[in-house]
């Protein structure tokens, strides 16, 4: 399976994307990606499962608007320094 880039996915794909913490790392991360990989550690850790749909991330934080373009902009950058994986299903 060939992983895209978070822009060339369209607004369905995104609401079945599972993102994966590959990393448990925050350092050099601003605010936002460190409450995200601080989400995805506690339901790795605390239900036990790998990947977390990016649709219950999103309501989880209860986003909308501009949050919501800021939250998707974090979830890439975060992509981009290896630290989540996005993948489609």
């Amino acid at each position: 399976m060939v992983v895209e880039s978070l822009k060339e996915r369209s607004r369905g794909q995104l609401r079945k994307a599972i993102v994966v913490l590959l990393r448990n790392t925050t350092w050099r991360c601003g605010k936002l990606e460190r409450l995200i990989v601080k989400y995805l550690h506690r339901e790795k850790v605390g239900l036990g499962k790998m990947g977390t749909p990016l649709a219950d991330i999103v309501q989880s934080f209860k986003l909308s608007g501009k949050r919501k373009n800021e939250f998707l902009d974090a979830i890439k950058r975060l992509e981009r320094r290896n630290i989540i994986k996005i993948l489609n299903m």
